[in-house]
C-alpha cells in the first residue's frame, strides 16, 4: 500500500486538545502536515477555558519532530473562526484541510431543556461549523483545493433520547455539508461527514465501561486521515465508524407513487389507500446532486 502523506499541507483541527481531535492532529503531523491545534479548553458542557489542552498536543507533536501551533479561540463566533484561520495563515501561509471536531453536550429531555441549553449546543456544533468553514472555504476556493470533514452523529441521523439539541445540530451539519459540496465541486473541495462513536469525555459516563474501553479514538482516525487526503475523491458522503467498523450511510429517496394527474384534487383517503407504496423504500436512490434531483422521479409522470 502506498503511504498517505501530507507534506506541504496545512491542517486545522478544532477541539484537538483531547479525544478524537488529538488523534487526528498527531496522525496528520506524523504524516507531514503542519497542524493548527484549536481547543478552547472548556469542559464538556462548554464552560470554562484553558490553553493547556492545545499546548500539550502541540508540544507532543513538536517533540516528535512535527510542526504545530496552538489556537484557543471559540468556534462559536465569526471572530473566533476567522482567528483560527488567521493562525494558520500567519504561521503556515495557507489552509488545505479542515476537520470540524469541536463539540459540547448539554443533554436534557425536551420539557427540561432550556433555551440557553438549546442555543449553546447549536452554537458550537452547527454555527461553529459555519464560523470556521466559511473563512477556510474562501482560501480553498481561491486555490482550487480543499478537504473538509464534519462531525455529525448517530443522534442526528437516527435520534437519541435526551439529545434533541445535539441531534438537531448534528443533522443541520449534514444539510450544510451537502450544499457546500455542490458549491465546491468545481473547485476540488471535497467535504464529507463522519458519525463516530468513540471513548471520549463526551461518552465516558454514557457507554458501559467494558464497551467504552474498546472504542478507542484511534479507530476513527484512519478514516478521517483518508478523507482529508488528496487520494479521496468522494464528497458529500456520511460514514458511520466505531471500533474498526466503517460503513456509509445516506439520505435516500424512494420511487414512491404518483397519484392523480397533476390537476385533479387528491383526497386524504387516497393517501390512506396508497400508504404502503408511499412509505416503501424499495427502488430507492441516494441523492447526491441536491434537491433538484428529486425531479428525476417526477419527470416520467409530468411528461405523460
Amino acid at each position: 500500500m502506498s503511504e498517505i502523506r501530507f507534506n506541504g499541507k496545512v491542517a486545522i483541527i478544532t477541539g484537538a486538545g483531547a479525544g478524537l481531535g488529538k488523534t487526528y492532529a498527531l496522525d496528520l503531523a506524523k504524516r507531514g502536515a503542519k497542524v493548527v491545534v484549536n481547543d478552547l479548553g472548556s469542559s464538556r458542557d462548554g464552560s470554562g477555558s484553558s490553553s493547556s489542552a492545545a499546548d500539550i498536543v502541540v508540544d507532543e507533536i513538536i517533540a516528535k519532530g512535527g510542526e504545530a501551533v496552538a489556537n484557543y479561540d471559540s468556534v462559536a463566533t465569526i471572530e473566533g473562526g476567522e482567528n483560527i484561520i488567521k493562525t494558520a495563515l500567519d504561521n503556515f501561509g495557507t489552509v488545505d484541510i479542515l476537520i470540524n471536531n469541536a463539540g459540547i453536550i448539554q443533554d436534557k429531555s425536551l420539557l427540561k431543556l432550556t433555551e440557553a441549553e438549546w442555543d449553546n449546543v447549536l452554537a458550537v456544533h452547527l454555527k461553529g461549523a459555519f464560523c470556521v468553514t466559511k473563512p477556510a472555504y474562501k482560501i480553498m476556493k481561491e486555490k482550487k483545493y480543499g478537504r473538509v470533514v464534519f462531525t455529525t452523529s448517530g443522534a442526528g441521523l437516527y435520534g437519541n433520547f435526551g439529545q434533541s439539541n445535539y441531534s438537531a445540530a448534528k443533522m443541520g451539519v449534514i444539510g450544510f455539508m451537502n450544499t457546500l459540496a455542490l458549491e465546491g465541486a468545481k473547485y476540488n473541495i471535497k467535504l464529507n461527514a463522519i458519525a463516530p462513536v468513540a471513548a471520549s469525555r463526551l461518552t465516558e459516563d454514557v457507554l458501559p465501561p467494558e464497551i467504552f474501553k474498546k472504542m478507542k479514538p484511534e479507530f476513527i482516525t484512519p478514516l478521517v486521515t483518508y478523507l482529508v487526503s488528496e487520494d479521496n475523491q468522494d464528497t458529500s458522503a456520511i460514514f458511520n465508524c466505531v471500533s474498526g467498523w466503517y460503513s456509509r450511510t445516506a439520505i435516500v429517496c424512494a420511487k414512491g407513487i404518483f397519484i392523480g394527474n397533476g390537476e385533479r384534487a387528491i383526497p386524504a383517503e387516497e393517501i390512506k389507500e396508497n400508504w404502503a407504496a408511499i412509505i416503501s423504500l424499495e427502488e430507492n436512490k441516494v441523492i447526491t446532486k441536491g434537491s433538484v434531483e428529486l425531479f428525476d422521479f417526477l419527470v416520467p409522470f409530468m411528461s405523460d
